[in-house]
């Protein structure tokens, strides 16, 4: 049957209508393929975003912290001049916490005014933080972080700094002569600290390792590492002394120096030498004093002992060392502790430096101050720290600690302050906050205001307390860092022989 030609049969009509639906369906398909395609693209685009910026926020916060850390200098470089430009000049041998603490102090006293100068000098461009020093012969602390710069903080203070050896001071023409230049003054603190005491005992200073300086730490440790290494070649036949440590003074430094020496046996250096028992080392503390710890209340005394004797630490008291030898030491009640490695840490005295200045001084407890500070024959001079013989408002002595030097610094900053100005001078009255003893790195006990307690509370308060009073904010980091690492891994001990 002919068709009319405009007229289509059924059949074409349904293949006509099938290509519809096809290219229809191809393009829903093609058009959602371009929506998820750009959906995707947009979730690209958006985790790029968030990434760049958290990268911005990470940044921001670095430059926040870093500008936290380390806070804008006083003056910028093309502002600052020379100490000798100052119409008032203040000059401070000794850069320990007394004479630190005094710069720190009076440059911020003085942070609006331009005419008093500040100036430190000292040996080194660090000063020791001695209540971390013991922690050292563990690797419990890196020697680096217990070392607090003095050049860069007292910069950025506001202060000068010149790192110099004190050859002698002339009250009368108020010149400070220092590695051979003379520097003015016109209020000058004698800040320079203690020197070990050794009682004319023969031998110490010959054959004991003192506690006088930031390498003291390092020192121990390697002494302990290179017996080890003689007792591993020789198969373990050492004579006893060879791995017995004397250590001589009950005090805090003593106690912590004996508890560290165990952590570095028992803990540290236990996996590195296999073949060597540790309960074969000795460790003996040798006190004169009927207790260890006499400073500190009865309780945390017995504490404290009761404590070393679970680390197996042997405590002699009312026994003084006579004589030192390189194999023995001899105690005053006749008996011998046979020996090679002994530490000293039983006394301390004014700084030798002092022989040089024309200073009136007692050699064991220093220069002669009034309750102001001040040198009782020179109005100028003021004396601070372990190198002067301080006494509190109710007479009673000052003890040689970090804590008196810092309120020494700062009283000793108003108080020149006020002899500028014409003002009343403040006398100086210590307050004692209490004293922390770390017996390793889990123990320690504390008397704080009043407070007493020891564990491992006090462990970790001890740690927070000290990480809080660094002065360097990278020494905080780095120890933080240190101790959070150490509760996975054990720390790597090194023996750098030079």
């Amino acid at each position: 049957m002919a068709r009319h030609p405009g007229v289509r049969s059924p059949c074409e009509n349904g293949r006509e209508g099938d290509r519809v639906n096809q290219s229809g369906a191809r393009g829903w398909r093609c058009g959602r393929e371009a929506v998820q395609g750009s959906l995707k693209e947009r979730r690209q685009t958006m985790k790029m975003l968030g990434k760049a910026a958290l990268a911005a926020g990470a940044v921001a916060g670095g430059v926040l912290l870093r500008r936290s850390l380390a806070p804008k200098p006083r003056y910028e470089v093309w502002e600052r001049k020379p100490f000798r430009d100052f119409r008032r000049k203040v000059l401070i041998v000794g850069g320990g916490f007394g004479g630190y603490t005094a710069a720190k102090e009076l440059c911020r006293l003085t942070r609006d005014r331009d005419d008093i100068g500040v100036m430190v000098i000292n040996r080194e461009n660090y000063f020791t933080f001695w209540p971390m020093l013991a922690g050292v012969i563990s690797s419990d602390i890196e020697v680096k972080n217990v070392a607090q710069p003095l050049r860069r903080a007292l910069i950025r203070a506001g202060a000068s700094f010149r790192r110099a050896e004190l050859e002698s001071v002339d009250p009368v023409g108020r010149v400070v002569s220092a590695g051979g230049a003379e520097l003015p003054y016109d209020h000058l603190v004698v800040a320079l600290g203690a020197s070990p005491a050794y009682f004319d005992i023969p031998g110490v200073e010959e054959f004991a390792i003192s506690i006088k300086g930031i390498g003291a730490g390092e020192e121990i440790r390697n002494r302990v590492i290179e017996r080890y290494e003689e007792a591993t070649l020789a198969r373990g036949e050492v004579p006893a002394s060879r791995l017995t440590f004397v250590v001589i003074g009950g005090g805090a430094t003593g106690v912590e120096t004996a508890a560290e020496l165990h952590a570095l046996i028992h803990k540290t250096l236990a996996p590195d030498y296999p073949n060597i028992n540790p309960r074969k080392v000795r460790i003996v503390l040798v006190d004169a004093n009927p207790e260890v710890l006499k400073e500190l209340d009865p309780a945390l005394r017995k504490v404290a002992r009761k404590k070393l004797a679970q680390l197996d630490i042997e405590v002699r008291n009312r026994v003084r060392a006579e004589e030192i030898t390189a194999e023995k030491v001899v105690l005053n009640d006749g008996t011998e502790i046979p020996a090679e490695n002994v530490v000293w840490t039983a006394g301390a005295r004014a700084s030798e430096t002092l022989m040089k200045l024309p200073f009136v001084h007692d050699e064991r407890r220093g220069l002669k101050v009034d309750s102001f500070l001040r040198l009782h024959e020179h109005e100028a001079i003021w004396g601070i720290g372990d190198c002067a013989e301080n006494y509190s408002t109710d007479g009673s002595s000052v003890p040689p600690n970090a804590q008196a030097a810092v309120q020494q610094g700062k009283v000793v900053a108003r108080n020149i302050l006020a002899a500028i100005d014409g003002e009343p001078l403040e006398p100086f009255d210590y307050k004692p906050v209490g004293q922390l003893v770390e017996l390793g790195s889990e123990y320690a006990v504390n008397d704080v205001m009043g407070v007493r307690f020891s564990g491992l509370l006090a462990a970790l308060f001890w740690r927070a307390t000290y990480l809080y009073k660094l002065e360097s904010p990278q020494s905080r980091v780095r120890i933080g860092t240190d101790w959070i690492l150490d509760l996975f891994m054990d720390p790597a001990v090194t023996q750098i022989r030079r």
